[in-house]
């Protein structure tokens, strides 16, 4: 049972994204503080593999940029979109705009 099990795990797609976001003024510790809080957590795993996650701020904490190991795209557009319950109340409040980036890895010769 547990073989089959991670045969499924290992079969879902996971596709790099970047999620640039524009940070309404002052609500950036807001932001993270929802990101990082247990609530924002489980809506993350849901959507990438959270120990792949990589991300950064701007100096002005007006914009925030994280690269993401997705498996679940239409969770991604939801956490952001305000379609999700959980994040649409904060990200109502501290979410400016956002764009998604689909990445692909240059090869070097």
């Amino acid at each position: 049972m547990m073989r089959q099990t991670n045969q499924i795990f290992k079969s879902i797609k996971m596709k790099d994204i970047l999620v640039v976001a524009k940070i309404n003024e002052g609500k950036f510790e807001k932001f993270m503080g929802f990101m990082k809080s247990e609530e924002g957590m489980n809506e993350r795993r849901k959507i990438a593999d959270l120990s792949k996650t990589l991300g950064t701020v701007s100096p002005d904490k007006s914009a925030v940029m994280f690269k993401i190991a997705v498996h679940d795209e239409s969770a991604l557009t939801s956490f952001l979109d305000g379609s999700n319950p959980v994040s649409k109340p904060i990200f109502d409040e501290v979410m400016g705009s956002y764009e998604i980036f689909e990445l692909s890895k240059a090869h070097h010769t």
